[in-house]
């Protein structure tokens, strides 16, 4: 008895030992299956994959956040690498952007930066690329960026705002060449096309009659498509603003009142900075809602009305001017560029030739080194005194486009800066009246590339745009 006692305890004992050996087999497993790849072992021998152009490792979210996959690790205290281009050449002046601060990288396509060991992703970023994200990890970094060619449509504070007409031009960015929509954050008369939550902006009446109150899912589809999206902001003419804060306002002399325009506007005053306080408030709002650019409009002082009775907060001259609107492009470049999105400013077209500011504030070399794109806008109809060798500008609308561009480029090769104009799809105001149908806008896009452009944008204060004269995507993925 004593034993088979003995027996029974040893076969228990037995049996005890192999259950606990397949539970430790268990745990084993579901933990190489289960557990983050960061903890797993590594081995230090294996060799970095190739980079592939326009390698993202997680996508953005509109509001410009990448999405967590995952425990992400931390950046080591010393970040370096490089960004090179598809021919792996290196790209100067590149942006590195993490946690709010911008680096810019040398001559050899090298960065180095020193901080915290922070998770967040890199955003890379560089003019006619694509930008990319990379995940932290340990070890050098490497990025190799996909040329990114913008051909976009525009979409006014009140088109963009009717249904009937934000599917249209949405379809045809859907059917053609186009890739990216211009649409206005801050239009003509002040109004922002979205909830804005700037209590300056709410104060002056700025949420106007036809705001998009579903914005944010606009803003979701359009990136969904992979559609480019530019946010124009009509900087100085500003007749929300301008009405309720008297003291930003230009002011007529004669009534002391706000000064108006031609078009019975109001413009804010160009020297105050607190107006540049605003317009970089609702720029900022306005990435945070998902913008890839910022594009500044009437980034200038006024050309019509009775500008001899328009006073300043101090003398309006070349020596003054010229410096105020760099400055104000400067500040928006370092601020909107630490964010992530580039910034472009709209210009007139015969700033080109000129080699004065226009008596506006807008001389290229004084501008192009605080931006990622110059948008000359080369409408011919828009050259009511012609162009060398052309006094018909309508009659030429290549020869008015490539030259403005060529002199342009010419002028800001010191820089940067891309050259992506303003194209004219509507009909001519200013000589002859003639529609500018397929022919016309055929030669302005063949005279933006061959000029050496990159990219560029259509206009037409209606939205209604010349759909003949577009590529349609099929004839595009042929080729």
């Amino acid at each position: 008895m004593f034993h088979e006692l003995t027996r029974w305890r040893r076969q228990d004992l037995i049996d005890a030992g192999y259950a606990l050996l397949l539970l430790l087999l268990a745990i084993a497993t579901g933990y190489l299956i289960l557990a983050p790849s960061d903890l797993r072992a590594t081995p230090l021998a294996r060799p970095l994959p190739e980079p592939r152009p326009g390698l993202v490792t997680d996508r953005l979210t509109p509001t410009g956040h990448v999405e967590p996959t995952r425990t992400r690790r931390s950046w080591p205290r010393t970040v370096t690498g490089k960004v090179l281009d598809s021919h792996r050449q290196p790209l100067e002046g590149a942006g590195v952007v993490v946690d709010g601060k911008e680096y810019l990288t040398g001559p050899d396509g090298a960065f180095k930066f020193e901080g915290s060991a922070s998770r967040t992703p890199l955003l890379v970023k560089m003019p006619g690329f694509e930008k990319a994200t990379v995940e932290p990890h340990r070890g050098a970094v490497e990025v190799v960026l996909r040329p990114h060619v913008i051909k976009a449509a525009y979409l006014t504070y009140y088109g963009v705002s009717d249904r009937v007409i934000r599917n249209r031009v949405l379809d045809l960015v859907g059917g053609t060449e186009l890739n990216a929509v211009v649409i206005d954050v801050k239009g003509d008369r002040g109004w922002i096309v979205y909830p804005t939550e700037i209590p300056e902006a709410l104060a002056a009446g700025a949420q106007g009659p036809a705001t998009l109150r579903d914005f944010d899912a606009f803003m979701s589809d359009l990136k969904s498509r992979g559609v480019y999206t530019i946010g124009r902001i009509v900087t100085f003419k500003d007749n929300a603003l301008a009405n309720h804060r008297r003291d930003l306002a230009v002011i007529d002399t004669r009534t002391g009142q706000p000064w108006i325009d031609n078009e019975k506007l109001a413009w804010l005053d160009p020297f105050r900075e607190e107006v540049w306080d605003y317009n970089l408030a609702i720029a900022r709002e306005a990435v945070r809602r998902g913008f890839d650019e910022i594009q500044f409009d009437y980034v200038r002082f006024p050309t019509d009305g009775r500008l001899a009775a328009a006073q300043y907060s101090k003398p309006n001259s070349k020596e003054t001017r010229l410096p105020t609107i760099a400055a104000f492009l400067a500040r928006a470049r370092r601020e909107l560029g630490a964010m992530g999105a580039f910034v472009a400013a709209d210009v007139f077209g015969y700033t080109a030739f000129n080699g004065n500011d226009t008596d506006i504030g807008q001389r290229i070399e004084e501008l192009t080194p605080h931006l990622d794109y110059i948008s000359p806008m080369v409408y011919p109809s828009g050259y009511q005194r012609g162009i060398p060798n052309y006094r018909n500008p309508v009659e030429h609308p290549y020869e008015v486009v490539f030259e403005t561009v060529r002199l342009i480029l010419k002028r800001s090769g010191h820089t940067r800066v891309r050259v992506r104009p303003w194209l004219q799809d509507f009909r001519d105001y200013a000589f002859d009246h003639r529609p500018f149908g397929v022919p016309e806008i055929l030669a302005q896009i063949k005279a933006a590339d061959d000029g050496g452009a990159l990219g560029w944008m259509l206009w037409n204060p209606r939205n209604d745009y010349t759909s003949a004269a577009l590529r349609q995507k099929e004839g595009l993925a042929a080729k």
